[in-house]
């Protein structure tokens, strides 16, 4: 029997390192996509089954192409989730090249990865999980690239759907807001430590997530909003 894959990218750390140890707990078959080398050889060390990574830039077409390939030889691939991307939230004038390149990646990976999956499986039997962000609902001063890449990913989301109504491939549009992770950690002027201490665990934000994208029944749930739940104080 062939093995159940599914593809993380940005798997290393963060909401991404949830989604890989969850779906390995599922018994789900987990190549996970990551170019921190340090991080990638303790998850090497630490799963020895059910488990394969590929240390690269997401952004590389050459890289992706290879990835895939090779991946399709391992199983049947099931499911792509699309989470890799990195932030930069400065002013609108405060934003320089190396900023805006930094963001495109993710949206220029999540182009790449679904395309040459959708190509390897015949364009039929995938689910597409693109993780992108509230950021891709709404604007903000201190966010304007990382806004404007997160509704690029939404509209190439949103076309994909419509790419593949009817069809047995799924997109499903993932808008988590704020979650206790080191994706903040170059970003201290905006968010502090105190602050991102209040946003949401990965481990629930995975854990909803998984629980969606796996269900059984013979429905599939476009779009997952994921907001924390505020405790109402009692007068």
């Amino acid at each position: 029997m062939d093995k159940e894959i599914v593809i993380i990218t940005g798997g290393a750390s963060g909401l991404g390192l949830e989604l890989v140890k969850q779906f390995i707990e599922k018994n789900y078959f987990v190549c996970n996509i990551d170019r921190d080398i340090e991080k990638m050889q303790v998850l090497n060390n630490t799963y020895k089954d059910n488990y394969k990574s590929f240390i690269g830039d997401i952004s590389d077409s050459a890289f992706v192409k290879n990835v895939i390939n090779e991946i399709s030889n391992l199983g049947n691939i099931k499911i792509l989730i699309n989470n890799a991307g990195e932030p930069s939230f400065k002013l609108p004038t405060k934003y320089e090249k190396e900023d805006i390149d930094k963001c495109f990646k993710g949206l220029q990976g999540m182009i790449l990865f679904s395309t040459e999956t959708l190509k390897i499986k015949e364009e039929k039997d995938l689910k597409i999980v693109n993780i992108m962000s509230s950021a891709a609902l709404r604007g903000n001063k201190q966010e304007a690239v990382y806004c404007a890449t997160k509704w690029g990913e939404r509209g190439y989301t949103e076309s994909l759907k419509v790419a593949y109504k009817g069809t047995s491939v799924k997109v499903i549009g993932v808008y988590p807001g704020g979650i206790n992770t080191e994706f903040y950690k170059n970003s201290r002027d905006y968010v502090s430590e105190e602050k991102q201490s209040t946003f949401m665990k990965p481990y629930d934000v995975a854990k909803t997530i998984i629980d969606n994208v796996t269900n059984d029944t013979n429905l599939t749930i476009a779009d997952i909003i994921i907001e924390r739940n505020w405790k109402v104080m009692e007068k």
